[in-house]
């Protein structure tokens, strides 16, 4: 600031600030003093009058000239702008006081004086504030830059001013505080450079997280201090809450527990409950927090009566009344006050009353403490729907999503339709979860219904790789649209291919046909499978399923809920052993395959038609949270083809919102296959291998693939027949398992899926608990594969191991080639052909049949079985259960389903599985 004294000689005084030192903080800038004073001049030889002595007279000049000193970036007309000083202007003390004021308001200068007061030759002089260079934080850790730059509103390129860094330091201690630091502090600091620019550095000193070291309650005296803190979203810090967030202190969430603490007593039937006081402290130490609430109980009520006072006709009010979640009798709840006025409104809204005034009048007596309840409805028009405005589609047509409304132009409202309508359009999954349609009033009977929609992505090109328990490596390439040029049609198209199990799918859907409600589609397909078991512990497989076919398919709806579709397929079929492991002489044998496996190979076409009957009101068919499902099935073959069978399955589920984001489930299914053909020998089932039912992971957790139901167990032997102590091997990973299947089964679940916080959910886990139970039965039992010779002593006597079984020899079989022709083969110390396998019993034949040269004596060839113990296990309907708990992700490489299950009942034969996974494609 400019301040002069006058003596004989005016002399204008400045003071001469320096340059600041490299990372200083910046300072205040000063309060404008005031402008030069004017005084009457007196002999230059006079002592200077000082203002004790003489009050200066206010005398008026007139300014000559006005000149800007010391600008750099800033136009001296820009200076000069920002004044009233301009030439040939009077000018006093308040006129130099109030340009100095609006030249310091401006924020461009550090320093303004003004020179020339006593001859009129103003000159002004500036000093600029820098320019900001960039800006630098310093020791923040917990919070990110990202989290705390957007808070900044200094930036490079500005010009820098004390003001906007104090109120920086502000906000970023204020993110500290809302992250529960309020320990937290900030030194600015500046670092002058040179062309009048500076660095501003921000040193953050985070400090400890607050805690919540103690919740203190005064004036509980119904219910404890743990049972009320239990309440609250705030926790105390302890040890075993090291990974909680609610030790934090944070101010938002003092206020929700109060709120908590209200709705508790409230639910308890404490009307006059009241939170009196809620004081937070920070310690000593400011480090943690104490908080401190003083609460008024006071007294508990008893619901008197419940009553409803109706002025809408429609209403019956003694029978309306006797629904209602509260009752006479009850303690006062306001929880079931407000459901009761929710069950009021809708059920007026199902009879079209859609904006009906539900009131519920207290009647407390406080000396009987009890309370009545009055549920007061005011008259009211009905509604009636003006029209449907559908906005925010931009691919989906307007019709793909008006077939789904359940209401229309000129409908009576109803409640329950708006819902249903809603349900629909986001089971549809071409939107954003979650869209509810609104209700704008545009006049007391008329209403018009609103669908913001928000699409979203509804094509899926997946190329993904993984691995699976059950498949070993797995590669998925498929390409899906499910609203094709947003009629809402659905194709797709997918090849697959693991360790044992390929194909290629194309299929079409069109839901509804011609614009009516019918639905038609169909598939083409190539499926090869190879079925598996153990043999020691390495996994091999059994036999292969080639199958080529195609399947045609339509649907309608009778009602709402239930509707009828049917369907026609036909399937061609390839089913093989590999002859280098299972044939003998170009046949199957029974000794290597088992009689169950040879019966099965073979080429056949199965033609079946089908019906099913659905019923289904699922609040969503992605993720349902509400509603059940029920279809029963049925699939004739024998429509031409090769194959012959009746197979009927039933299955239904059932889904509950218990509350709190949980979801209940159960589900129960079960089947059985009618055989419609004749035997085909003893011993052999009527229903092929490949059309039986199986059950084992992943639809019956905590069993191996296939582990459940009939199967075939074959143990080998260990020790010797001359030490006589053969016995039984029981190591499962060196048993041959084969799972046969079966025509009937049964399985049903219960789950509870647990809810978790925004951001799991946003990753797409669903974690869950799990109890599962069912059985797989009903099989023709095989025939015995082979009866082992028991061994003799030299006297003709059976031998019987250590532990009285009989000790068995391995079985020597002739050898026969495709057209039974005995096989030889010739010695090894023959001269020619020597080890060769030939028809010829003397000599040898490369051609089977052929004519035979030489004199070799050839010898019979055969195949050596090694005894093993068979065993038919699991045709039982025996109930297995299991337990556990699982999560289904939707991760980048697709879907992922984990499920930890234990076994507690099973039935002899069954293979349990601990642990499972699948992930890279969806089984």
């Amino acid at each position: 600031m400019v301040g002069t004294i006058l003596s004989g000689i005016a002399m204008p005084a400045f003071a001469q600030d320096a340059p600041p030192p490299a990372a200083t903080a910046p300072e205040t800038p000063p309060e404008p003093a005031p402008a030069a004073q004017s005084a009457p001049a007196t002999p230059q030889n006079a002592p200077a009058t000082t203002p004790a002595q003489a009050a200066p007279v206010e005398q008026q000049r007139i300014i000559k000239s006005v000149t800007v000193s010391g600008s750099q970036r800033i136009e001296p007309d820009t200076v000069l702008q920002r004044t009233t000083l301009r030439p040939g202007q009077p000018y006093t003390q308040e006129t130099l006081d109030q340009a100095l004021r609006d030249l310091y308001a401006s924020d461009l200068f550090a320093d303004v004086q003004i020179d020339g007061v006593q001859t009129g030759e103003l000159v002004i002089r500036i000093r600029e504030n820098p320019v900001i260079n960039r800006i630098v934080l310093e020791g923040n850790k917990s919070l990110k830059e990202d989290k705390i730059r957007p808070e900044i509103k200094l930036a490079p390129r500005q010009i820098f001013t004390r003001p906007a860094v104090r109120a920086d330091v502000a906000r970023i201690i204020e993110l500290y505080r809302r992250q529960g630091r309020f320990a937290a502090t900030v030194e600015p600091k500046s670092v002058a450079l040179d062309q009048n620019r500076v660095d501003i550095v921000f040193e953050i000193s985070e400090g400890p997280k607050s805690k919540v070291r103690q919740i203190n309650i005064i004036g509980n005296e119904v219910f404890d201090d743990g049972k009320l803190r239990s309440q609250m979203l705030t926790k105390q810090a302890r040890f075993f809450r090291i990974f909680s967030s609610g030790t934090s202190y944070d101010p938002d969430r003092l206020a929700y527990d109060q709120q908590k603490l209200r709705q508790f007593y409230l639910t308890e039937g404490y009307a006059d409950f009241r939170v009196v006081s809620a004081v937070a402290e920070l310690t000593p130490d400011r480090r943690d927090f104490v908080i401190t609430y003083v609460v008024e109980e006071g007294e508990r009520y008893k619901i008197e009566n419940v009553e409803v006072d109706s002025e809408i006709r429609d209403f019956n009010n003694e029978r309306l009344a006797a629904s209602l979640p509260i009752k006479k009798g009850d303690w006062y709840n306001a929880q079931l006050v407000e459901d009761s006025v929710e069950s009021i409104s809708n059920t007026a809204g199902l009879v079209g009353y859609a904006f009906a005034d539900v009131r519920p009048e207290f009647i407390r007596d406080k000396e009987a403490r009890t309370m009545s309840l009055v549920f007061k409805i005011a008259e009211s028009p009905r509604v009636y729907v003006e029209r449907v405005d559908i906005n925010g589609n931009t691919t989906t047509q307007d019709k793909v999503i008006r077939r789904e409304m359940r209401l229309a132009e000129g409908d009576a409202f109803n409640s329950f339709q708006l819902k249903r309508s809603a349900d629909r359009i986001n089971s549809l999954g071409y939107f954003q979860e979650n869209l509810e349609i609104e209700q704008k009033r545009v006049a007391d009977d008329r209403v018009v219904l609103e669908a913001n929609v928000q699409e979203k992505a509804t094509g899926e090109l997946q190329l993904s790789a993984g691995f699976s328990s059950l498949e070993r490596f797995i590669i998925n390439a498929s390409i899906r649209q499910r609203n094709f040029r947003g009629k809402g049609q659905e194709l797709r198209a997918s090849v697959n291919y693991s360790t044992y199990s390929k194909s290629a799918e194309i299929g079409f859907t069109e839901p509804y046909l011609f614009d009516k409600n019918i639905a038609v589609g169909g598939d083409i397909f190539r499926r090869d499978y190879n079925a598996f078991n153990y043999s020691g512990d390495e996994r091999q497989t059994t036999y292969s399923q080639v199958s080529t076919g195609f399947q045609l398919r339509t649907g309608v709806p009778i009602t709402e809920y239930l509707s009828v579709a049917a369907r026609y397929g036909l399937t061609f079929d390839d089913v093989s052993l590999d002859e280098n492991q299972f044939f003998t002489g170009g046949r199957c044998d029974p000794l290597r395959a088992g009689r169950y496996l040879c019966d099965a190979i073979g080429e056949r076409a199965t033609s079946s038609v089908g019906y099913s009957i659905i019923y289904d009101s699922l609040n969503s068919r992605l993720r349902p949270s509400a509603g059940h499902r029920a279809v029963l099935s049925q699939d004739f073959a024998g429509l031409g083809g090769d194959v012959r069978y009746l197979r009927t399955r039933f299955d239904a589920d059932k889904y509950w919102h218990v509350g709190g984001g949980f979801i209940f489930s159960v589900g129960l299914e079960g089947g059985y296959i009618l055989p419609l053909e004749e035997s085909r020998g003893p011993g052999i089932d009527k229903v092929r291998i490949t059309d039986r039912f199986y059950l084992g992971e992943p639809q019956f957790r905590g069993f191996d693939i296939r582990g459940v139901g009939p199967r075939i167990l074959r143990s080998p032997y260990t020790g010797t027949v001359a030490g006589g102590d053969q016995a039984v091997v029981t190591d499962r990973d060196r048993i041959v398992d084969d799972a046969l299947g079966g025509r009937a089964y049964y399985l049903g679940r219960a789950e509870l899926e647990i809810p978790l916080g925004a951001g799991a959910r946003e990753l797409g886990l669903r974690p869950s608990i799990f109890v599962d139970v069912g059985a797989l039965w009903n099989v023709t039992r095989p025939l015995p594969t082979v009866v082992f010779p028991q061994a003799t002593d030299e006297d003709g006597n059976l031998l019987f191991n250590e532990d009285g079984s009989p000790s068995l020899l391995p079985l020597v079989t002739d050898v026969n080639d495709s057209a039974g022709r005995p096989l030889y083969v010739v010695p090894s110390d023959a001269t020619s052909n020597p080890g060769q396998v030939t028809t010829c019993q003397v000599g040898y034949s490369a051609t089977a049949g052929g004519t035979c040269e030489g004199t070799s004596v050839n010898t019979r060839f055969t195949n050596t079985t090694n005894p093993f113990f068979e065993q038919f296990l699991g045709d039982t309907p025996k109930p297995r259960l299991s337990v556990g708990f699982g999560v289904n992700w939707n991760s980048p490489f697709g879907p992922l389903r984990i499920d930890v299950a234990k076994a507690l009942i099973t039935a002899e034969g069954d293979d349990p599985k601990l642990f499972t996974f699948n992930v890279g494609t969806q089984f």
